[in-house]
């Protein structure tokens, strides 16, 4: 066990297509790697910026402090909510490396879950047309999902992350560390995104999931960062295959149209994660694919299991009735998945094998006639 430990500890995943490259790296206390990172990867920087979610515990950022010195490194707090996710919060952080005079050779590195890197991505997206960018993502979610891939974004009062670039960071620093103060709401949040990586790519990882579930929510390191480096092996697969999210890589969106409508109505309220959000709307999108005859009901009943064991069902159960279904309709017509009038379903054939992008759009008229249907099941 600790001969794996310290294997895993230096774990290095490379992102690489015909326009970037840069590696993902999963391990514990890593910070301290930074500077040496920083100089290879961004030799001309003089001044480093770190925008940074207040929730994360103080100790990170004294470590910071002290090994990016150099750097004399500006921190600069970040409220990390949807609400803030917004051009107003974006306008405020630009503003901010203005006044520093930041130029494009230096350097942004945002240290928070998928918030704060999407915000941040954003802002070093289009400060000066492009400043060098690190993410520091410390949630489980983060480190699996929104760190990876380049997709950068604030939201708007139309719904979620339909403002954004596509912009790849330098580095990604998976550190460990970060997750052993999360909340089991976090874990779940992250969870969430570990489960739909093996649905939609890898049936035998789906199998190991459904034996390692409970480790994963206990915060056992061992299987936490092996489920780290699945799901960013899965993910980098489509994002390779489709970077700019044209076709393939929508795939990657199962469970998120309806997710991100259970987000919307809610108005993106902490009563609800996001990842709460993706396991209902795994479930939904899974119903659907059942009455669409894509699917045996053998899948949803496989999915309904690991749900039930780990005890899951709760994200799923609001959205039982017709009424509730119906409700989300006015948010699912703003998915930017989006091309016409219709709504674009990503639907699963069987588990490990997601149907293609595109081939599932369904009126509004037509989901409110199978609603009641969706709700039976």
């Amino acid at each position: 066990m600790i001969k794996y430990l310290k294997f895993m500890k230096n774990r290095e995943i490379k992102f690489e297509n015909s326009n970037h490259s840069y590696s993902i790296v999963i391990g514990n206390n890593l910070l301290g790697t930074l500077p040496s990172r920083i100089r290879l990867l961004c030799p001309k920087t003089k001044r480093v910026a770190i925008i940074f979610d207040r929730k994360i515990p103080k100790k990170f950022k004294r470590i910071l402090k002290l090994k990016l010195k150099k750097y004399k490194p500006t921190f600069i707090p970040f409220n990390s909510n949807e609400k803030s996710k917004s051009f107003k919060t974006v306008e405020f952080y630009l503003n901010k490396l203005l006044k520093h005079n930041f130029n494009r050779s230096d350097l942004i590195i945002s240290v928070g879950g998928g918030i704060t890197g999407d915000t941040v991505g954003f802002i070093a997206s289009i400060f000066k047309r492009g400043i060098n960018f690190i993410n520091v993502p410390t949630t489980l979610l983060a480190q699996v999902d929104s760190a990876i891939g380049g997709k950068t974004g604030v939201n708007s009062t139309y719904g979620k992350n339909l403002i954004g670039s596509f912009y790849q960071p330098k580095l990604v620093l998976s550190d460990t560390a970060f997750l052993k103060s999360l909340p089991k709401k976090e874990i779940i949040c992250g969870y969430a995104e570990i489960l739909k990586h093996a649905i939609i790519k890898d049936k035998n990882f789906f199998g190991w999931l459904k034996k390692n579930t409970k480790k994963i929510l206990e915060k056992n390191i061992k299987e936490l960062m092996y489920s780290i480096k699945k799901s960013c092996e899965i993910k980098i697969f489509f994002v390779n295959k489709d970077v700019h999210e044209r076709n393939l890589r929508m795939i990657l969106n199962f469970g998120h149209t309806f997710a991100h409508a259970i987000e919307a109505k809610n108005n993106f309220s902490k009563k609800i994660s996001h990842g709460e959000a993706v396991l209902a709307g795994m479930i939904l999108a899974t119903k659907l694919s059942v009455i669409k005859k894509i699917c045996n009901n053998n899948v949803l009943k496989e999915l309904k299991t690991i749900y039930e064991r780990n005890k899951l069902s709760y994200t799923y159960k609001d959205y039982s009735s017709r009424s509730k279904i119906n409700s989300l309709i006015p948010f699912l017509k703003n998915d930017k998945k989006n091309n016409d009038d219709k709504i674009n379903f990503i639907l699963i054939k069987k588990i490990g094998k997601i149907d293609k992008p595109n081939k599932h759009k369904i009126s509004i008229k037509s989901l409110k006639n199978v609603s009641k249907v969706i709700a039976q099941y």
